[in-house]
């Protein structure tokens, strides 16, 4: 299943998001402008934003306020890049230089805010307390992630139950909080609420355990970034702690080594190991239970094309490439 026709249903509300996102990155000030609408410009899997339009479908939304939602979490999305870049210290992403590369870290961060801040903005013109409380605390709960994240960094001892949380904080949270907004925006009840945001948790958790798989098996011209790029940064992700948990001394002992030192000198040998222990192949059956969650969360919405759409992105969130 490609993101193409999963995308089908919804094309022309994506060309509206597009149109609310171009409309409002505006700036007087140029270099705000040439930042974000380079980043923005780059594409991407645009899966957030899609997440809003969705659930708002499934629930027989027809207004238009999912656009202006949808927008804002892409901003949000977009400031978290532009930010994460600067402290991964990252020069390619979606094939492209990274903005940070580009424009410099102190352009890429000011830019983030500004995109926060925009984002902040819509939401306060929207004028619904749910929705905002649902995106500041969502914003909040990223934040604390990448902390969280930074905390981790170059760390071996850390286990799964704290990878998980970075996850679940720093990727998951926005996925959840994109399904949820559709369906406050639907009008729905309380449960169903509940259950749309354990959809999205269980989809952006799948989502980024095949991310970090990737990093370590993915073509570099499908993903868009550097092999080994988590390794070099000194993140202790599933396919190392599998390793260090189940491999042999001598390669428990590489990969702590490596994350310790970061770097990629060694790659090679940590690669190796991860595939002897079918560390990956462990990490993918995490994903596609993460994803069966997420499947069996939104059982109870009625039938429809934009459920349909729903449980294929499960799918695609498992077997993609990029």
């Amino acid at each position: 299943m490609k993101l193409k026709q999963l995308y089908n249903l919804i094309g022309p509300d994506m060309k509206a998001v597009d149109a609310v996102i171009r409309a409002r990155l505006h700036s007087e000030v140029v270099l705000v402008r040439q930042v974000a609408e380079y980043i923005i410009s780059a594409g991407g899997k645009r899966l957030r934003p899609a997440l809003v339009l969705l659930s708002a479908g499934a629930l027989g939304y027809r207004g238009t306020r999912h656009h202006e939602l949808a927008a804002v979490v892409e901003f949000i999305h977009t400031a978290t890049l532009l930010h994460d870049d600067v402290v991964d210290e990252s020069d390619l992403r979606r094939g492209r230089q990274t903005a940070n590369a580009l424009f410099g870290n102190a352009a890429s961060v000011l830019v983030g805010d500004f995109l926060y801040s925009r984002a902040f903005q819509i939401m306060v013109e929207i004028d619904d307390m749910r929705v905002m409380s649902v995106l500041s605390d969502a914003t909040n709960v990223i934040a604390e992630g990448e902390v969280l994240q930074l905390m981790n960094c170059h760390d071996a001892d850390v286990d799964e139950a704290r990878y998980l949380q970075v996850i679940r904080y720093k990727t998951a949270k926005l996925f959840e909080a994109a399904a949820q907004l559709g369906a406050i925006l639907g009008g729905a009840s309380l449960e169903i609420e509940r259950r749309l945001a354990e959809y999205g948790m269980h989809l952006g958790t799948a989502f980024q355990l095949i991310d970090d798989v990737l990093d370590y098996s993915g073509a570099e011209v499908e993903t868009g970034k550097h092999l080994g790029d988590d390794l070099a940064e000194g993140k202790p992700t599933l396919p190392l702690i599998y390793v260090m948990q189940n491999g042999t001394p001598e390669q428990a002992t590489c990969v702590r080594g490596a994350i310790e030192n970061g770097g990629r000198d060694d790659f090679a040998a940590v690669l190796a190991a991860i595939r002897a222990t079918g560390a990956l192949e462990h990490a993918k059956k995490q994903a596609k239970a993460e994803a069966d969650l997420a499947v069996a969360a939104i059982e109870v919405l009625p039938a429809s094309t934009y459920k349909d759409s729903l449980l294929e992105l499960c799918l695609f969130a498992v077997a993609r490439s990029f």
